[in-house]
C-alpha cells in the first residue's frame, strides 16, 4: 500500500524538489520509504508502506531494458499466477512484488487485456520513458483513488488532491458547482471534485496521455443479470466465494487483523479470517455501544480485541484533521469511528480486512424496500413486486397521493421506479432546501436528477428496480463516500485496508444471484446472512445493520461544542457560503430540541471546517493528535 504522484511540465526546469514536495504530503500513504523518477518534462514520486517483498519492492520498478517504469499503490492478489506465467514467456523479475506483474504484463499484453486478467485495488501509472506516454488505471471499483489536473500544459496525477497544492503551476480554485449536491449528497457527487479542474479517474476505467491529449476509457462495470439456481446452491457458492476472497486478501508479509463490529459484514469476514488481532470502536455515551457485542462475537470465535474509547473532545478535535486526510468535504459521520479504529489496530497491525461492499452487492440497505417491521407489508410488498411493470408503477403513484400510513412507504419504493424516488443511501438537504440555505453563487449547479441519471441512464434496460438501485449506490454513495473515506482513514494512519466483498469474483457471482434471494419478506442481504451463518452464530448472522452509529446529537447538546459551532456559523466566510440567519436558527432550533436537524448541521459543519483548512490556512495539516483509549483487550 502506498501513494503516487506524478506529473508533466515543460516549464519546470527543476523537477526533483517540485516532485519531492509532492511526496512529503502523501508522507503517511507510504512512512517507510519513498522514490522518484525525473525525466525530460516528466516527473514520477512514490512513497512505500512495505507490505509484499519488504526488502526489495522499491519504486519506481523498470522493465528489463529500463525503456518503461511503474508507480503502483494497491494490491494484485492473484499477482503469483501471473508472475510465473510471464517468466514463461521470457519476461526477467528482480522483485517478488505484484508491481512488476503490472510492468512485464503491460509489455506482454497492453493495458486492456492486463486489466481483464489481474484481481485486486490499485491504482498505477506506466511511463514509457521513450515516448513519454503515461498509461494508467483504476481498479474496478475504485478502492484505490486517482485524480488528475489537466490544465494549460501541466498535467498532475496522484493519489490524493492535496500533493497538487506543492506543485507552483496547479491553480487552486474552489469549484462553487460541487457545493449545492454536496448538502444532499453528503459527499462530493460530480465528476468534478471541489477543486476546479481536478477530476476523479471514475472507477474501471483507464487512461492515455499522449502527447499532451489525455484519454479516459471504460474497462469494467458491474452487469446485473440474473441466473435461475436454488437457494441452496447460491448460499453455497457465496460462502466458498467469500472463503476465497477472504484467503487471497489475507496474503501479506506483514500482520493482518480485522475491523469488527456488531453487524454480518464484518464479523462473516472475520470468522473466516480468524485473526490473532480484532478491532472495535465506541464513544464515550451510552446512545450507541456496539464494543460488547464484537467482544462477545471474538470470544465465540476464541480470537482477541481490542476496543477503543472515544470521548466527545477526541472526536470534535478531530474533526479538521479528518477533513484534512478526506481532501473533500465528507459529512458522513463515521469517518470519525473509523479514523480512530484505524488508528487503534495501527498498534498491532499494518493491514486490516473490513466489511465494505456488501450492502452494495447483496442488497443490505433498507431503503431497497425493507423499510417496515411489519412482516406482513413485507410480504404484501413482495407480491406486488410480481405484477407487471406497467401496473406496479401505476399503484406506485397511487400509493404516493395517499394520506400516509404504516407501510405505506415501504410499498411505494416497492412498487415504484427508481428513478422517481431513490438518489442513494445519503439524502440530508433536499434540493430545495440545499438551493434555500446557499448563496446566489452556489445556486447553479447539477440537479440531483442529472447526477443520478448518469447511473441510471446504463442500467435502463434492468427490469429490477432493486438492481437499478444496487448499480447507483455502487457509482455514487460506495465509490464517492464508502470506500473513498475507507481508504482515507486508513491510510492517515498508515494502514492498508482490504475490501474481501469487493473482489471481482465476489461481483461476478452477485450479479447472477436473483434479488428474491436477496431481499424478501424474511430479511435484506437474505442470501449473504444464510451463507453467513456457515462461520457465525445464528444471531450475529441476523443481526440489524447499524453501520457505524455516531453520537453527534449528544455531542451537538453540549453546551461546549454548539459554541464552536455557534462562532463558526458565524464568521465572516461562512456568510459567504450560507445564509447566516437560516443556519443559526437551524443549530440554536436544534440545541433547544426544536427540531432534528443534526445531519444538516454537521454537514454544514463539516464543510466550513474543510474550507478552512483548504483555503484560508491554505491546505496546512492540522497540528491535532487525536488520542483513543483502550477500555480492553481479552488477551
Amino acid at each position: 500500500m502506498c501513494g503516487i504522484v506524478g506529473f508533466v511540465d515543460n516549464k519546470i526546469a527543476d523537477k526533483k524538489p517540485v516532485i519531492e514536495a509532492m511526496m512529503d504530503t502523501i508522507k503517511h500513504r507510504g512512512p517507510n520509504s519513498s522514490g522518484e523518477l525525473v525525466n525530460e518534462d516528466t516527473a514520477l514520486g512514490f512513497r512505500r508502506l512495505s507490505i509484499i517483498d519488504i526488502n526489495s519492492g522499491m519504486q519506481p520498478i523498470y522493465n528489463e531494458d529500463k525503456s518503461k517504469a511503474v508507480i503502483f499503490n494497491g494490491e494484485i492478489y492473484n499477482y503469483q499466477g501471473i508472475r510465473e506465467e510471464l517468466i514463461q514467456k521470457g519476461h526477467t523479475f528482480t522483485t517478488e512484488t505484484d508491481t512488476e506483474v503490472l510492468l512485464h504484463g503491460f509489455e506482454e499484453w497492453g493495458i486492456e487485456e492486463l486489466l481483464k486478467r489481474i484481481r485486486g485495488m490499485f491504482a498505477f501509472v506506466i511511463y514509457d520513458l521513450e515516448t513519454g506516454d503515461i498509461t494508467g488505471a483504476r481498479d474496478f471499483f475504485g478502492i484505490k483513488p486517482l485524480y488528475y489536473y489537466n490544465k494549460n500544459g501541466t498535467f498532475i496525477f496522484g493519489s490524493e488532491i492535496k500533493s497538487f497544492l506543492k506543485h507552483p503551476n496547479f491553480v487552486k480554485e474552489l469549484n462553487k458547482q460541487a457545493l449545492k449536491p454536496y448538502l444532499t449528497f453528503q459527499y462530493s457527487a460530480l465528476n468534478e471534485t471541489f477543486f476546479k479542474n481536478v477530476f476523479r479517474i471514475p472507477e474501471g476505467h483507464y487512461f492515455k496521455f499522449h502527447k499532451g491529449k489525455l484519454q479516459i476509457k471504460k474497462y469494467w462495470d458491474v452487469d446485473f443479470k440474473e441466473k435461475q439456481d436454488s437457494l441452496e446452491n447460491t448460499v453455497k457458492k457465496i460462502d466458498e466465494a467469500l472463503r476465497e476472497s477472504v484467503k487471497a486478501h489475507a496474503i501479506s508479509d506483514v500482520p493482518v487483523g480485522s475491523l469488527l463490529s456488531s453487524g454480518v459484514d464484518s464479523s462473516y469476514v472475520t470468522a473466516i479470517l480468524k485473526p490473532q488481532h480484532t478491532y472495535s470502536i465506541d464513544f464515550d455515551t451510552s446512545t450507541y455501544e456496539e464494543g460488547s457485542a464484537a467482544k462477545e462475537l471474538a470470544a465465540n470465535l476464541g480470537l482477541e480485541n481490542t476496543r477503543g474509547i472515544v470521548t466527545a473532545d477526541e472526536a470534535m478535535k478531530s474533526i479538521p484533521l479528518i477533513q484534512y486526510y478526506m481532501d473533500e468535504p465528507d459529512s458522513n459521520p463515521s469517518c470519525v469511528p473509523l479514523y480512530f479504529l484505524t488508528k487503534l489496530a495501527s498498534r498491532d497491525v499494518t493491514v486490516i480486512l473490513s466489511g465494505e461492499g456488501a450492502d452494495e452487492l447483496f442488497a443490505g440497505y433498507a431503503n431497497y424496500g425493507y423499510h417496515s417491521h411489519s412482516k406482513t407489508v413485507r410480504v404484501v410488498a413482495e407480491e406486488l413486486k410480481k405484477l407487471p411493470k406497467g401496473v406496479r408503477y401505476k399503484l406506485a403513484h397511487g400509493l404516493k397521493k395517499l394520506p400516509n400510513f404504516p407501510g405505506r412507504l415501504h410499498l411505494y419504493e416497492s412498487t415504484a421506479k427508481a428513478e422517481e424516488f431513490f438518489i442513494g443511501q445519503a439524502k440530508v438537504f433536499s434540493e430545495q432546501e440545499a438551493a434555500k440555505v446557499v448563496k446566489p453563487d452556489f445556486e447553479k449547479s447539477r440537479s440531483v436528477k442529472e447526477i443520478v441519471m448518469r447511473s441510471y441512464r446504463k442500467v435502463a434496460d434492468y427490469q429490477d428496480e432493486v438492481k437499478k438501485m444496487q448499480y447507483l449506490d455502487l457509482h455514487q454513495f460506495m465509490a464517492n463516500d464508502i470506500i473513498l473515506k475507507a481508504d482515507r482513514m486508513s491510510m492517515a494512519n498508515s494502514m492498508e485496508l482490504r475490501v474481501p466483498f469487493l473482489d471481482k469474483k465476489v461481483a461476478e457471482l452477485a450479479e447472477t444471484i436473483p434479488t428474491k434471494y436477496l431481499l424478501n419478506s424474511k430479511d435484506s442481504k437474505y442470501a449473504l446472512r444464510v451463507a453467513a451463518e456457515r462461520a457465525l452464530p445464528k444471531a450475529w448472522a441476523k443481526r440489524e445493520k447499524l453501520g457505524f452509529p455516531v453520537p453527534i446529537r449528544d455531542w451537538i447538546h453540549t453546551e461546549k461544542v454548539y459554541n464552536e459551532m455557534h462562532e463558526l456559523f458565524s464568521e465572516d466566510f461562512a456568510g459567504e457560503f450560507f445564509d447566516q440567519d437560516m443556519i443559526l436558527k437551524m443549530l440554536d432550533g436544534f440545541y433547544k430540541g426544536e427540531n432534528d436537524d443534526r445531519r444538516k448541521i454537521w454537514t454544514i459543519y463539516t464543510f466550513l471546517i474543510w474550507y478552512k483548512v483548504y483555503f484560508i490556512n491554505d491546505g496546512a495539516k492540522p497540528d491535532i493528535d487525536p488520542q483513543v483509549k483502550v477500555a480492553y483487550s481479552n488477551q
